[in-house]
């Protein structure tokens, strides 16, 4: 039984956050835990409010897991604050914990901020260094590297920039394209991987970034390479996206067991 563990916020709709890695680690087979960073009152139509757990009560949870269960993967998403992240980032070194995927979710659907200003810094210097795989949406990953990203070219400079700064594997996500296609670019430090696939013309994509890092996890806490985890996380979301559920009347959330159908309807 592979354990996957990740720290992150609680979405209250249900479509991102803890809530999305758990029903993915489901789908893909693999035994999920959770530390939450923060509590969020949201839904399909915005954030409500974010409530940010104590650095006490992020560490305890870790030590939890951490002294009895351990864990295959770690997948981090909404850290909140620099001094949440530095303790994500002890944790991750006191365990030894391999196989760290870093969603660095700063921005809602809707707009509300999930990152303090002053945390983009600490999950540099603290977290970055630590990771296996970073995913970065095209505006994540103009934060991190403050600069623009416009072309393939400018992804490709970005994510060795990223790379400089520690992260094994970079996954910069094309779905802020404005093609009809989104491509994902995946770097190695020597070598770049495209995974495309086509855009959907949906307003229901609230926690894709989730799911997709969670998915990565998933893939690698059972011993699959970063690229074969890629590829499967792409086709995880790809279905999910798919597949509508039609939930809420904003950005409502993908269909986490449309991966799965899939699977089937091909086998019969």
């Amino acid at each position: 039984m592979y354990k996957v563990l990740t720290i992150a916020g609680s979405d209250s709709g249900g479509g991102a956050g803890i809530q999305a890695d758990l029903k993915t680690f489901q789908e893909l087979d693999v035994f999920g835990m959770s530390a939450i960073t923060a509590v969020t009152a949201q839904n399909t139509l915005g954030v409500q409010g974010v409530y940010p757990m104590s650095v006490e009560a992020v560490t305890q949870q870790i030590q939890s897991i951490g002294t009895d269960m351990g864990a295959d993967a770690i997948k981090t998403g909404m850290l909140f604050s620099a001094e949440i992240i530095r303790a994500v980032a002890a944790g991750i070194e006191q365990f030894g914990w391999k196989h760290v995927v870093v969603d660095p979710v700063m921005i809602a659907k809707g707009g509300a901020s999930l990152l303090q200003q002053e945390a983009v810094e600490a999950l540099k210097e603290e977290l970055l260094p630590l990771a296996t795989v970073v995913t970065p949406n095209i505006p994540e990953a103009e934060v991190l590297t403050k600069m623009k990203i416009e072309t393939m070219a400018d992804r490709q400079r970005a994510a060795k920039r990223l790379h400089s700064m520690g992260v094994t594997y970079v996954v910069i996500k094309g779905g802020h394209d404005v093609l009809d296609e989104a491509t994902d670019l995946l770097y190695d430090g020597t070598s770049f991987f495209y995974y495309t696939s086509p855009k959907i013309a949906t307003k229901n994509t609230h926690g894709t970034g989730c799911t997709f890092a969670a998915a990565i996890a998933a893939q690698l806490a059972k011993g699959q390479s970063v690229q074969e985890a890629v590829q499967v996380a792409k086709a995880f979301i790809q279905a999910a996206i798919t597949d509508e559920l039609q939930i809420g009347a904003g950005h409502g959330p993908t269909n986490h067991w449309a991966y799965q159908k899939s699977l089937k309807q091909v086998l019969r």
